[in-house]
This record gives structure tokens, C-alpha cells and sequence, in this order.
């Protein structure tokens, strides 16, 4: 008779769970490894997370529960090595839930399993937790991430001010609030990247291409690209990508 779903829920809604990590000195020498559970852990999100934060700040995430798996965007000829070839989704199976992706046990989706996301060649109990280059390296470049951050950058240019923008993505990606010296660090980023795109139109069309989604033609395409550098930098950060 027991309810997991509502179990869960009352766990992750609990204050012992949404503690921070920060605590002080004289707490970490008393009690180093938490058994008293008067701190929250600090730990990087899960592939499956990560990805699905990024949809759902950017707005893109389909909340469809249930169905077939999905191919979102890999790179091509993965599957070349078991004589199969990769048919990528289109449209808003793109971005379905990270639960829905196509699990191929011998050969696992590139961005998940980058994120430590476990095969299926055995069970599992605890997933690695690793920090590799490689994984900075996908945040910044995979289709998924940079598309994400292209929606995002549509966003902060629609917004009244810049200000407005940037703080509306920073809480939705991090859940936190953006900091005025932070805020003055990111001005500075979205006005020398503007200046950089509108000089050099070519540099943007990486950020304005990669993915499906294709931003308002009536806004000034440096300036979505120049706020989609923005967007992209908060997802890399700390904030985003560790829950503290």
C-alpha cells in the first residue's frame, strides 16, 4: 500500500532536505560526513537533470508523460559501429523528458553518458559522480545546450531591459537570485559580445543555426546571439550545474 510518488515528494519538500550546503566550521568538525543531516549535500545534477533544466528554463521541455522513446539530436555515425542507422526526431519529441530517450545498451547516448549516466549492462546502485573537461566541452557546444540557450536568449531580448532579462533566466536556471555584482559581470559580457557580432555577423551563426528552433527574424540577430552567450555562460556556471 505504499505511495512512492507521494513519498518522494515528501522527502524533497522537506526542510532537512532543502538545507544548504553551508555550514559553519565548528558543524563540519562535529559531524564531517553528515550523519546528523543538519546540512544539505552538495553535488552536480544528473545528466538527466542538467538537460532537463535547460529545456524547461528555455521553455522548450514537452511535459508529455508517457509513450514511445525519443532520438533526440547525437552525433552522426554512432551507430555505424553495430550496422544501424540513427533516425534523430524532429519537432517537439526533441524535447521530451531525458527519461524518454532511446537507450541503446552497447551504444549509449553520447551526451547523457558524458554526464555519468550508467549502462544497463549491470544493475547500479549508486551512480559516478565525475568532473572532466569533456563535460564543460558538451554544455558549451551540444546541439541541445546552445539551443536552449538560443530560446533563452530570445527571452532576455524581448524584456523591457537587459536588467529584467538576464534576471528572469538566472532564477529560472539556477533558482536563485542573481546577485547586482554578477548582474554588472553579465552586462559587460552581453555588451562586448554585441559589439562583436554586430562587427562580425559571421561569428553568430553558430549560436543562431544549432538546433531546429528558429528565433523572430524582426529582432536584432546580434543582440539574440549576444544574449544567447549570456544564457549559455549562467548554464555553465556553478549555479546552474551544482545544487548546493
Amino acid at each position: 500500500g505504499w505511495d512512492v510518488k507521494a513519498l518522494m515528494k515528501l522527502m524533497v519538500m522537506s526542510a532537512t532536505y532543502r538545507q544548504h550546503s553551508k555550514t559553519s566550521k565548528k558543524l563540519r568538525e562535529r559531524d564531517p560526513h553528515n550523519i546528523l543531516l543538519a546540512r544539505g549535500p552538495t553535488v552536480r545534477l544528473s545528466s538527466e537533470m542538467l538537460r532537463d533544466n535547460a529545456l524547461s528554463a528555455s521553455g522548450l521541455l514537452n511535459r508529455k508523460i508517457g509513450g514511445k522513446s525519443v532520438k533526440p539530436y547525437q552525433p552522426a555515425g554512432l551507430w555505424v559501429m553495430n550496422s544501424s542507422k540513427y533516425v534523430r526526431d524532429t519537432g517537439d519529441k526533441l524535447y521530451r523528458r531525458s527519461l524518454y530517450t532511446f537507450w541503446k545498451r552497447t551504444v549509449p547516448h553520447p551526451t547523457l553518458s558524458t554526464f555519468d549516466q550508467p549502462e544497463r549492462s549491470e544493475c547500479t546502485v549508486r551512480r559516478q559522480k565525475t568532473n572532466t573537461p569533456l563535460q564543460a566541452l558538451v554544455l558549451l557546444n551540444d546541439p541541445a545546450f546552445v539551443e536552449a540557450c538560443r530560446v533563452m536568449g530570445e527571452t532576455i531580448t524581448k524584456h523591457a531591459s537587459p536588467e529584467a532579462g538576464i534576471k528572469n533566466i538566472y532564477t529560472k536556471l539556477t533558482a536563485q537570485e542573481l546577485k547586482p555584482q554578477e548582474l554588472e559581470v553579465l552586462l559587460k559580457l552581453q555588451k562586448a559580445e554585441y559589439e562583436k557580432f554586430k562587427q562580425h555577423p559571421e561569428k553568430s551563426i553558430g549560436w543562431l543555426n544549432t538546433g531546429e528552433y528558429r528565433v523572430n527574424v524582426s529582432l536584432d540577430q546580434a543582440l539574440v546571439a549576444a544574449n544567447t552567450v549570456v544564457a549559455s555562460t549562467i548554464l555553465n556556471s556553478d549555479a546552474s550545474i551544482t545544487k548546493r
